[in-house]
């Protein structure tokens, strides 16, 4: 019998942790961190033995996807972690830079704790770095190509498909025999919107009989992304010729890439006005050296831009500020900068504190150029608060918010819908990573345009395929 359990993304979007059984082997797809609302289901225990994994399939770096991994191994998995070599690359540093987070905000709380007398009742984060590099040093990790076909074990195989989402991103074909026949199920990860700013279009999937599918925009379509950049332009440029500041809380893989190509080609046009472009983010500076390492899985029009010292996304304007004496030194700056920091939801980050500086100006504007999950500081704004709470501080929000949703790295309704058209020999259809309202339009969609029934996956339900 094949089962599958969920322990994470369903009727939600992060967490994503799948269990797929087959006999006595269990195959988990991605192991990934709760953000927002449900943050607070990172410290629970995951539902199911962590030795008993046998294997660990990796779609992408983002943390929703792999930041639960290192607790994985802490509890006693021993097997093997399959991703691409550039998902492992930024897997690594976005896991490092999770860590380091925890660990200073446990300190801090248990500080305060302590002066108060409830030290014991702090829960300790989730790990720390030296469980981080035990997690790469101590684990097996394989790096497949795409479309070439592995053998996980006896009468299982595998193959990445190019998911077009954030560098070294894929879908998994996992194919199984049940009983006589050959079987196919596919995890989508997260897809990818096709703007070829910056990475290739999604691939097409031939066939499968199963699919567990993201709906993270399931329920709308994004406008086009000639639109968006006009859009986002016209926000820069106005902001920047009435002496005002860009706020530009951002992920730190694949979004702030996409930007840093806009802007450098909005500098070498010549209509970007007078300014310093400050990338706020020593996690997205990491990340934009892994993208320089991997040329080669980027858009025709990205190596097209590659300069003679390798670099893809810089020019004049750009500054990298590492430290946090650097970060502080841009609140000294009145006017003519774009910031872009993190964190991509507002949950924590260098963001916060240039809020803290210019939110409350009306000259300066907060572009939101992602997904702002439930109970985020950046879902509060993008839904109209007019104060925040920064640092203890209440403080009022003035600045312009626009919220540009073009430049999405996740498929929209169409894309999806379009994609899964392709599929020949498709009879199951489960939806994930979604809020519940997106996934339940989406369903009512896939069966009106697609004539397929689809199923909304449950927590820890139990699905026989």
């Amino acid at each position: 019998m094949i089962t599958l359990r969920s322990y994470g993304a369903t009727q939600e979007v992060t967490g994503s942790c799948h269990v797929m059984s087959i006999g006595d082997v269990n195959i988990m797809i991605d192991c990934g961190m709760f953000q927002g609302g449900d943050e607070e289901k990172n410290e629970q225990e995951f539902g199911f033995r962590a030795s008993e994994i046998d294997y660990l399939l990796v779609t992408h770096a983002h943390l929703d996807h792999v930041g639960r991994i290192p607790k994985l191994v802490k509890e006693g998995f021993k097997g093997t972690i399959y991703a691409t070599s550039a998902t492992m690359d930024l897997a690594e540093i976005i896991l490092l830079d999770s860590s380091k987070i925890m660990t200073e905000d446990f300190e801090t709380k248990y500080r305060k704790a302590l002066r108060k007398g409830r030290a014991h009742k702090l829960s300790k984060p989730l790990y720390d770095p030296v469980d981080v590099d035990k997690t790469f040093r101590e684990i097996t990790w394989f790096n497949p190509e795409y479309d070439e076909y592995y053998e996980l074990c006896e009468g299982v195989s595998f193959i990445y498909r190019n998911a077009g989402h954030i560098l070294g991103s894929a879908f998994i074909e996992l194919s199984y025999m049940d009983g006589g026949d050959s079987h196919t199920i596919v995890f989508s990860g997260d897809i990818g919107n096709n703007n070829d700013l910056v990475l290739p279009d999604l691939q097409k999937c031939d066939k499968t009989q199963s699919l567990y599918v993201e709906t993270t925009y399931g329920d709308r379509e994004h406008q086009s992304i000639d639109l968006t950049i006009e859009e986002f332009k016209k926000v820069i440029i106005k902001t920047l010729n009435e002496s005002g500041n860009v706020l530009i809380p951002s992920f730190a893989v694949e979004r702030t890439q996409e930007l840093l190509c806009i802007l450098r080609e909005m500098h070498e046009k010549g209509e970007l006005p007078k300014c310093k472009v400050f990338l706020d983010s020593p996690m997205a500076t990491r990340a934009t050296e892994v993208y320089r390492n991997y040329v080669q899985e980027l858009s025709p029009q990205c190596q097209h831009n590659v300069k003679e010292d390798g670099s893809v996304f810089n020019f004049d304007s750009l500054v990298y500020t590492l430290t946090a004496e650097a970060s502080r030194a841009i609140n000294a700056i009145k006017s003519g900068t774009i910031i872009i920091a993190g964190s991509g939801m507002c949950n924590g980050g260098r963001i916060t504190h240039h809020f803290k500086h210019r939110i409350w100006n009306d000259k300066n504007a907060v572009i939101f150029v992602g997904f702002q999950a439930k109970g985020t500081l950046g879902r509060e704004i993008v839904e109209g608060a007019k104060w925040i709470n920064v640092y203890g501080e209440d403080i009022i929000v003035k600045a312009s918010i626009h919220t540009i949703n073009g430049f999405s790295a996740h498929a929209d309704q169409k894309g999806i819908i379009e994609w899964i058209s392709k599929m020949q020999n498709l009879t199951k259809v489960f939806l994930v990573h979604g809020e519940k309202k997106a996934q339940e339009h989406f369903k009512e969609t896939l069966k009106e345009r697609l004539n397929l029934d689809a199923h909304i996956v449950a927590f820890k339900e139990k699905i026989v395929i």
